[in-house]
């Protein structure tokens, strides 16, 4: 299984419209070559270089397998029209908060999880509450990096 975003190359430098500094909007995903028996797809998005340790930029859960996709601009709505669900960032919002570092540059791992179950979580759960859903779930993992410098 293999994760990209078109915005940017694995290890590159996100462009400012997807940060706090430019638009806010998601950067568009995609994978490739899920693995037999997947049922949905989880997508954690965070910052281990935080200066408070990781900060959790952006959590989506119960994404159909049958969706190979997030496009750019994903609206913060709790339940994606395509199907799949938004959790609740370290800002405390539903959706998408894009890189905001204090000072310098540091790494954003978009994580993709493929799941042989649904989590059956509502909408607007952490990223503490899927892991707990996930466990014993994940099918196979892969992820993409992208940089930003304040």
């Amino acid at each position: 299984m293999e994760i990209m975003s078109s915005a940017f190359e694995n290890g590159g430098m996100i462009p400012d419209k997807y940060s706090y500094d430019g638009q806010n909007m998601t950067p568009p995903l995609e994978w490739t070559d899920p693995p037999a028996g997947t049922k949905s797809f989880v997508l954690i998005c965070d910052d281990p270089d935080a200066p408070m340790g990781t900060w959790v930029h952006w959590v989506v859960y119960d994404i159909p397998a049958s969706i190979g996709k997030l496009p750019e601009g994903t609206l913060p709505e709790k339940n994606l029209t395509s199907g799949g669900k938004q959790g609740t960032n370290d800002f405390h919002k539903i959706g998408y908060g894009g890189p905001c570092p204090p000072s310098g540059t540091h790494r954003y791992f978009f994580k993709l999880y493929a799941l042989d179950t649904f989590t059956e979580l509502q909408p607007g759960a952490t990223k503490a509450q899927l892991l707990r859903a996930m466990k014993g779930h994940v099918l196979e993992e892969a992820q993409t990096m992208g940089k930003y410098h304040r």
